[in-house]
């Protein structure tokens, strides 16, 4: 595997760092991009960054806190600290950013043209969301993607691949008016999802820095992640 930061230009004229794991032969392999918690590209992220290479993806993990706090890594127990990176991340920035993560991946030599995907986590879950309603992405996966609904979810019919919705039922800051409310639209839109509610997990349950880890119900959301990214590979 190999490991590496990069920086991507931006369309609004910023510059964005990112991580990047990668399987180490020459061959062609499917992209990701991995779409961090609120706690930035940390330990956790870049270990899902590594996981995934090892399964064979060129994985991106951009920093989307790059204009208010490059490289910015956050506490899991000081919540106030990340609030005004988060607030500053608008679906517009959102945008720029992920069209300049894809764009990276669809450009280097070691992907796959037309195989691209994402995976995001809590922030990044509604991030992954909305990137598979503005990039052509084979498939999307959200992880207790917080805020879909209402904002985002109106733009259900414009989804282009799949997507993974993957919850915790014991989550108090997602309810299941939100989850319901997307599933919903998804319907209602005939979209091809798959909705995994995890009956004894908590918001943040796969990252096993969080006090929240349920080891379980992460082993099994791993092997659902990646069956579901295989499915839709080309």
């Amino acid at each position: 595997m190999i490991k590496e930061a990069v920086t991507l230009a931006v369309a609004d004229s910023t510059s964005m760092g990112a991580y990047v794991a990668r399987p180490g032969d020459e061959g062609k392999h499917p992209g990701i991009i991995v779409l961090q918690e609120a706690f930035g590209v940390n330990s956790h992220i870049r270990d899902v960054t590594n996981r995934l290479a090892q399964e064979g993806y060129v994985a991106l993990a951009p920093q989307q806190f790059h204009r208010t706090a490059p490289g910015f890594e956050g506490s899991y127990n000081d919540i106030e600290s990340i609030r005004p990176h988060m607030q500053a991340v608008t679906v517009a920035t959102a945008e720029f950013d992920l069209r300049a993560a894809f764009e990276w991946l669809q450009s280097n030599s070691c992907v796959r043209a037309g195989s691209i995907s994402s995976v995001g986590f809590c922030m990044g879950g509604r991030i992954s969301f909305l990137g598979n309603t503005v990039l052509p992405l084979r498939a999307a996966a959200s992880f207790y993607g917080g805020g879909i609904a209402p904002e985002l979810v109106k733009r259900a019919a414009s989804l282009h691949g799949p997507m993974l919705l993957v919850w915790g039922l014991l989550d108090k800051h997602i309810g299941a008016e939100q989850r319901d409310a997307i599933t919903r639209a998804l319907d209602d839109c005939k979209k091809t999802y798959v909705n995994a509610e995890f009956s004894d997990a908590d918001h943040g349950f796969f990252c096993d820095e969080r006090a929240a880890y349920q080891a379980q119900a992460a082993r099994q959301a791993w092997a659902l992640l990646l069956e579901f990214l295989r499915s839709y590979q080309v």
